[in-house]
């Protein structure tokens, strides 16, 4: 999908949903934050949330404390949900709004979480430019989440890509080294299951 197409796209979803008519919506995103968590990061650590959305983990990271966040998206609507709901706190964070294989990051992160953006690329492509992006811009640890082989071959009405924790492996060496991954059902708002891979990953300089 071209990216101006696929931003259209995700306007028109967050211009014309709730946050309880997403599939992907979460209380509380408990297998990102027990992933992160895990890797023992200081609260002064960078961390960018790829696709973040109007996704809650930012909230829950500033509530634990860490004082260098960055949210992502493609959405300007989503954004502007998430600066809403946290009030004086949208303050503290970077708010970045592009397309993920657009973006030119200034700086470098030590934690690159992703929950349900990668899967969305299908060509090798974008799967090419995202990996070259996150490669150049993480200095210590990645945590994302795909759909696993047993995902829908959907989301949103479009296409995504599943993953087996070999694939997934695969696809993300040289750059990265797996840590540990999880399977989670995750239960939409609407009752079906979608079941999700996350595998925090860290590069070759961390020991």
């Amino acid at each position: 999908m071209l990216e101006e197409n696929r931003k259209d796209h995700w306007e028109n979803i967050y211009r014309t949903k709730a946050p309880g008519q997403v599939s992907w919506a979460q209380d509380v995103p408990r297998i990102s934050l027990d992933l992160i968590n895990d890797l023992d990061l200081p609260k002064n650590a960078g961390i960018i949330d790829i696709g973040g959305g109007d996704s809650k983990l930012v909230d829950y990271l500033l509530q634990d404390g860490f004082t260098d966040i960055t949210v992502l998206d493609i959405s300007g609507e989503a954004l502007e949900r998430a600066k809403t709901r946290l009030g004086d706190k949208a303050a503290t964070v970077n708010w970045v709004m592009s397309d993920i294989t657009a973006f030119r990051p200034d700086r470098q992160y030590d934690l690159w979480h992703d929950r349900a953006a990668f899967h969305f690329l299908t060509t090798s492509q974008e799967i090419d430019t995202y990996l070259r992006i996150a490669g150049k811009a993480v200095t210590r640890f990645m945590v994302i989440g795909t759909f696993s082989e047993n995902g829908p071959e959907k989301c949103s009405g479009l296409p995504v890509k599943q993953y087996s924790e070999k694939q997934l492996q695969e696809r993300l060496n040289p750059a990265f080294i797996k840590v540990k991954c999880i399977k989670e059902d995750h239960v939409t708002p609407f009752g079906t299951t979608q079941n999700f891979l996350f595998c925090s990953f860290k590069t070759k300089t961390v020991r």
